[in-house]
């Protein structure tokens, strides 16, 4: 389509006036972020109207490394112009050893040394009923135990096999749920006591991986090494991609059985690939654009030491945004850790959720675009590409406050402060 085209489709009568009847109310992003992007590079998007966009929901922290960044464009092009063809669900390809080779490069020793990595349908869901799958099948129990808010989620030390679950599974900021980082001494002491009863820890990196929270993978914040790992999102580059590294012992598929009989059993008896044909495995695994994508962004990401950006610039990132808190009464707790941040918005009347809304209105008018999380729906996310600049930061976050001012002025009966101001071009 050309470009007139493109830009044609968004004005009145176009793309953005046809959606609303064309599509449900549940594409939430749409809804409530109205712009129709028609190019972007790194933080920056523009939309079909010129409007130029700095972007901090990073495909909910799917791009690590922002927009069509020129390491994963030219991954992808090596694909295409290789001839290699794009869809073999997950038969071995070079394309897929070098992405596996690299991710085995950034796990800890620990693990790599005795990891198997088994590739699932690219949605969020498949990885977790995958890992779910797996445990359930190696331990032959079938409870699995999340980590919420319960400080102490396992039965006492020493308890029957019969009440021990098939796993816990631990995710180490829940970005979902409001951006709530788990403390890394009862990480430590989970794995302790998993351990200790025989019971598979299960790390979702969904959101946190690829050096989001400043370290590569947010488990080596407290030094634990997990039993199985479940990765999505940044892994695939920006293109859809999910797999899960578990330990080599906890494999059921015996891909020969003990006898070499494809159909035969595996080393407890089960038979061979005993739960690969759960809902997690699908058709569209290891598809090969995403794990070039994936490759080339593993690899930059360790190669530019991008983690430890994260990290530096992620602390300098919380301790401004903790002055949020300071200086408005609508802004409570200010949490997150590296490159994710939750800034929660509070009130006495119960409108929590409709300041956050607004504070995210405001934000688009600035140029900003945020998200909306948590179980109230009142945590403004952050969610900057791992390339962000200082530069750059120092613009998101003046064109927070000047949302979060705007909202607060309005929320105590000050002057209009939101009628929309243009974008920055």
């Amino acid at each position: 389509m050309r470009e007139s085209a493109v830009r044609e489709s968004a004005v009145p009568g176009g793309a953005s006036r046809r959606q609303p009847a064309r599509e449900p109310a549940a594409r939430t992003y749409a809804r409530a972020l109205p712009v129709v992007p028609v190019r972007a590079r790194g933080l920056t998007i523009e939309g079909a109207d010129g409007r130029r966009y700095l972007d901090c929901v990073s495909g909910a922290g799917t791009l690590a490394l922002g927009h069509n960044h020129p390491v994963v464009l030219e991954a992808i092009r090596a694909v295409l112009d290789s001839g290699a063809p794009l869809h073999v669900m997950d038969l071995t390809t070079p394309v897929e050893d070098a992405f596996v080779t690299e991710l085995l490069r950034t796990l800890p020793p620990g693990l790599a040394a005795h990891a198997r990595v088994r590739f699932c349908g690219p949605t969020g869901t498949d990885p977790v009923a995958t890992a779910v799958s797996l445990v359930r099948a190696a331990t032959g129990r079938s409870r699995v135990i999340a980590v919420s808010d319960a400080p102490e989620p396992l039965p006492g030390d020493g308890g029957a096999e019969r009440d021990r679950p098939a796993a816990l599974l631990l995710e180490p900021v829940r970005s979902e749920g409001g951006v709530l980082p788990v403390a890394d001494a009862l990480v430590r002491r989970l794995r302790s006591r998993t351990a200790g009863q025989g019971v598979p820890l299960v790390v979702d990196e969904t959101e946190t991986g690829v050096g989001r929270t400043g370290a590569y993978w947010a488990f080596e914040h407290s030094g634990v090494t997990p039993d199985v790992l479940i990765l999505d999102k940044a892994v695939g580059g920006s293109l859809p991609l999910a797999a899960v590294v578990h330990r080599d012992d906890l494999d059921d598929s015996g891909d020969l059985g003990d006898s070499g009989d494809p159909g035969g059993k595996d080393t407890v008896g089960r038979p061979a690939g005993a739960h690969t044909g759960a809902t997690g495995a699908g058709a569209f695994r290891g598809n090969q654009l995403a794990l070039a994508a994936g490759a080339a962004t593993l690899a930059h990401v360790r190669e530019q030491r991008l983690a430890e950006h994260a990290a530096a610039l992620g602390d300098r990132m919380l301790t401004r945004l903790r002055a949020l808190a300071a200086e408005f009464a609508c802004v409570g707790d200010v949490r997150g850790r590296g490159l994710m941040a939750g800034v929660e918005l509070v009130s006495p009347d119960g409108t929590a959720a409709g300041l956050a809304a607004a504070v995210r209105r405001e934000c688009l008018h600035r140029g900003l675009i945020v998200d909306v999380t948590g179980a109230c729906a009142n945590v403004v996310r952050l969610l900057p590409p791992l390339i962000v600049t200082e530069e750059q930061m120092a613009a998101v976050l003046d064109r927070l406050f000047d949302a979060v001012r705007a909202v607060d002025r309005h929320r105590v009966g000050g002057p209009a402060a939101l009628r929309g101001e243009r974008a920055p071009r």
